[in-house]
């Protein structure tokens, strides 16, 4: 916490603001609209909600295809099915670990030629890492398809000296309790599309039109972001810069201390257009110096110290739920999970934790790598 939360919540209860409009709402969209640098927001209660809603206004319709990011959490995929629309995954290049733009359009003319309608694509910004975003806009532009940008581990980091979020035709935020702020749950919607954005207002709040009765000429949602939370995200949007200057000063450290290690490797910014606010900081670690078990023998060591580490996100083109799901791919999501871990890096770390867990983390690698060796 920024210090400010409970102002703004002591405010929203002190003018009996608790509905999910108000001040609040209003402050904190805009503050994220100048952040994004974005003409209109639309704060919502989840990122879940965000990704639904950005389908229904792009007019996904039931067996339409929505190409999305294998290597990502579930939430990306999930709202394609709510419409009844069929989920196609996209793997990851090597260099940002994010969607494979050759692949993107591989897919796009492998499904145009089976007769299929691709309606949108969702690229994700994995662990904070922007995605080759020039080349993946390139391809939506040649074939007029929309592109729904998952910033939700990204808010903070830029491409180009534009922030993640912006640019797609849709942006998709999360302020869920383990991003680089929260609202303790809740998202946002980003466009430039003032009527998609307009539009998307109208949905989130039952699709209530102005009468002087409840009128609904559309399906509407509950999906409007509390006064009460986005006093929450006022207080959180404030410090947002040294959020991100802490996350990467973890990284950095991680990476001082442990990158030098045979068989240890951590993703880096392909070049100077790339800067990841280091939401989570993640290791790959070499199987033919360690072996194929080695990331799960160091997140049980590290539990054993109550430290909690995590493997990367299972592509979820290996997800039960997706399995009749068609995927294109080459495989490198598949051994990014196979390698991979996510080490402690809350902007709450303290200089003194995050050298013991380095210290924990040396002796177990020098010592699994020597054995295996």
């Amino acid at each position: 916490m920024s210090g400010r939360e409970q102002e703004y919540v002591l405010d929203a209860f002190a003018t009996n603001w608790v509905a999910p409009l108000g001040p609040h709402v209003n402050a904190f969209e805009q503050q994220l609209a100048d952040w994004l640098s974005i003409r209109g927001v639309v704060s919502l209660s989840s990122g879940s909600a965000a990704i639904h809603l950005a389908l229904e206004t792009l007019h996904v319709k039931r067996g339409d295809v929505v190409l999305c990011q294998s290597f990502t959490f579930a939430a990306s995929a999930f709202p394609i099915q709510y419409l009844g629309a069929d989920p196609v995954f996209i793997d990851s290049e090597a260099d940002t670990w994010n969607m494979d733009p050759v692949l993107l359009e591989k897919a796009i003319r492998d499904q145009q030629n089976k007769g299929k309608t691709v309606s949108a694509i969702i690229v994700v910004h994995l662990y904070g890492m922007p995605a080759k975003m020039n080349e993946i806009l390139s391809v939506a532009k040649r074939y007029d398809i929309p592109v729904i940008e998952d910033a939700a581990e990204a808010l903070g980091s830029t491409y180009e000296g534009r922030a993640c979020g912006s640019m797609g035709d849709v942006g998709i935020l999360s302020f869920n309790g383990n991003k680089i702020i929260t609202t303790s749950g809740g998202g946002a919607l980003a466009s430039n599309h003032d009527s998609l954005v307009t539009r998307v207002r109208h949905l989130s709040a039952q699709a209530k039109e102005p009468a002087p009765y409840y009128l609904h000429n559309d399906i509407g949602y509950n999906y409007r972001l509390s006064n009460i939370c986005a006093a929450i995200g006022r207080g959180q949007m404030e410090v947002l810069p040294e959020r991100v200057s802490r996350r990467r000063a973890v990284f950095a450290r991680y990476q001082e201390a442990l990158g030098s290690l045979p068989g240890v490797h951590f993703l880096r910014e392909p070049g100077e257009a790339f800067h990841s606010n280091r939401w989570l900081t993640t290791v790959l670690l070499d199987e033919a110096i360690f072996g194929v078990d080695m990331p799960e023998k160091i997140r049980v060591a590290l539990e054993t110290k109550d430290i909690e580490s995590r493997p990367l996100w299972k592509p979820l083109h290996q997800q039960p739920v997706f399995e009749n799901c068609s995927y294109y791919g080459h495989g490198v999501s598949d051994r990014l999970f196979a390698t991979g871990l996510c080490l402690p890096s809350g902007s709450n770390m303290t200089d003194e934790t995050l050298e013991n867990v380095i210290t924990l983390l040396q002796s177990l690698l020098v010592g699994q790598g020597a054995m295996v060796g």
